[in-house]
């Protein structure tokens, strides 16, 4: 074996020594190097205090519980987190960091992997966040209205909203992995999230084999159903069948070229 082979494979085995726990920690900070990427993260919580704000504000007294500022919150968040998974993935062909990156880790899937849990952690802490500030929300709009203090969603309620968001963010890593281009990411998931369910929308409404196969095809409308609370088999079996179909499948054949493609 050449000398520069078996350089190579000692490489490779240091860097199977990397604990993820560090790798994760890496990337994370790599999400706040950059000025896109911190301004991305500080707009969570941004936008969690102009979207608590409005709903205080505009919101009538009526509508000052809970669930309101849950939801007012969660619709910014429910857009931005998928961004932060996109550029989490695509930052190292945009920004020419993955040849570096690469060399010092030759095993992919170990840093796509760390990304993955980096993004996970991310999308998790921002919905607790979102809880927080609602919450918080809830008491002092309350309080300025005159109102009682109305706690309407329950923990099971607050699981699902935050594996609604969860899901969300992993289809934007989906397309990260699987297009690998910032730009053209971003683009597919508002095809994905706005033009898709909008056509699948319209022809329920005219043609009644589409609003039968709809909960089977359309993965943002079984992902809609956990924002509702209480989830049926049927619905848990949507959710996994359009998984598979729009996240599972594109994520693997994503992984696939990922491993194989060349990286300048």
């Amino acid at each position: 074996m050449s000398t520069l082979a078996v350089q190579a494979r000692e490489r490779a085995e240091l860097s199977g020594r990397i604990p993820m726990a560090r790798m994760t920690s890496i990337e994370l900070r790599k999400m706040f190097d950059t000025r896109s990427g911190f301004w991305l993260t500080a707009s969570i919580g941004i936008s969690a205090l102009l979207a608590t704000t409005a709903a205080i504000l505009f919101a009538p007294d009526s509508e000052l519980k809970y669930s309101t500022f849950a939801s007012a919150i969660g619709f910014p968040i429910a857009v931005i987190l998928p961004m932060i998974a996109i550029l989490s993935v695509t930052g190292e062909w945009s920004q020419r960091t993955g040849l570096a990156t690469f060399t010092m880790t030759p095993h992919r899937h170990q840093v796509i992997t760390a990304k993955a849990i980096a993004s996970i952690a991310i999308g998790a802490l921002s919905v607790l966040l979102a809880f927080a500030v609602g919450a918080v929300g809830n008491v002092v709009g309350s309080s300025i209205a005159g109102v009682e203090l109305v706690w309407d969603a329950t923990l099971m309620d607050c699981v699902y909203i935050m594996l609604a968001n969860v899901l969300g963010l992993l289809i934007g890593f989906m397309l990260g992995v699987l297009i690998r281009n910032s730009s053209a990411a971003i683009v597919a998931y508002f095809i994905y999230s706005g033009l898709l369910p909008t056509i699948f929308g319209v022809l329920a409404v005219s043609q009644d084999w589409v609003e039968d196969v709809q909960p089977w095809v359309d993965f943002s409308y079984a992902q809609g159903a956990l924002f509702e609370g209480a989830m049926t088999a049927e619905q848990w079996a949507n959710l996994g069948v359009t998984g598979l179909v729009w996240l599972v499948i594109p994520t693997a054949v994503g992984l696939v070229t990922l491993m194989r493609s060349e990286v300048k």
